[in-house]
């Protein structure tokens, strides 16, 4: 996979996608990112790529040219075009999956008061990572890079993304690691027993109970489907 990324601050990635799973998966040849920074496209003379909005209100909004020049200097056929932006679709785990099938995706970090609106006529899907505004995109394209990153092939084990939270819409089972006992708080016997059967009912139940605990809504949503 191929992921370009639109950025006026191309070094806020350098740590996030130089360091653990993806840092290896780039390092294998899994996934190619590549970082752009769209002020090198603009063709205004003092090298603005933003402007006062029509009809007034506070704030910068970035302007169309250079954010069209980048992208169609990226776009091929195989592109998925994202814009990252709090008016966007709330992004789930479902999504990761259908977008990690994708061979481009090109991410466009909105900035400043907002984007001109004639920019989401280069984009596939707006995207949101949740319902709270940030200085920035960057940070939801390393969300979204990250979360795509680790499904693709070969760069984490399947067995270890095949049974995370949100998969049938329900959150992950507790997990317990040695010592047996500690402070007091052992680890529960049935994960001591040996019997896979077993241990795959009581994983399902403490699933069940967990989400009904802390997201009900996701249960919600299996049954509005």
């Amino acid at each position: 996979m191929k992921i370009d990324i639109l950025s006026l601050f191309p070094e806020m990635f350098d740590g996030v996608f130089s360091e653990s799973i993806i840092k290896r998966a780039r390092e294998k040849g899994l996934v190619e990112i590549n970082i752009h920074n769209f002020r090198d496209y603009t063709k205004d003379p003092h090298g603005n790529v933003d402007d006062t909005p029509y009809g007034g209100g506070s704030g910068m909004v970035l302007m169309c040219q250079p954010i069209f020049d980048c992208v169609n200097s990226l776009k091929t056929t195989d592109s998925t075009v994202i814009m990252m932006t709090p008016q966007g679709i709330s992004y789930k785990q479902g999504m990761a999956y259908d977008l990690s099938k994708k061979k481009h995706l090109i991410i466009i970090c909105g900035h400043y008061e907002g984007f001109d609106e004639r920019i989401l006529s280069l984009c596939d899907m707006e995207i949101s990572i949740g319902d709270y505004i940030l200085t920035g995109g960057e940070i939801p394209a390393m969300v979204l890079v990250d979360s795509i990153t680790r499904l693709l092939d070969g760069v984490i084990k399947n067995e270890s993304s095949e049974n995370e939270s949100f998969n049938n819409n329900l959150l992950d089972y507790p997990v317990y690691t040695k010592p047996r006992i500690y402070e007091g708080m052992e680890v529960p016997e049935v994960l001591l027993s040996g019997d896979h059967k077993k241990i795959m009912e009581y994983r399902y139940n403490e699933q069940v109970k967990k989400t009904m605990k802390n997201r009900p809504d996701l249960q919600e949503v299996k049954h509005d489907e």
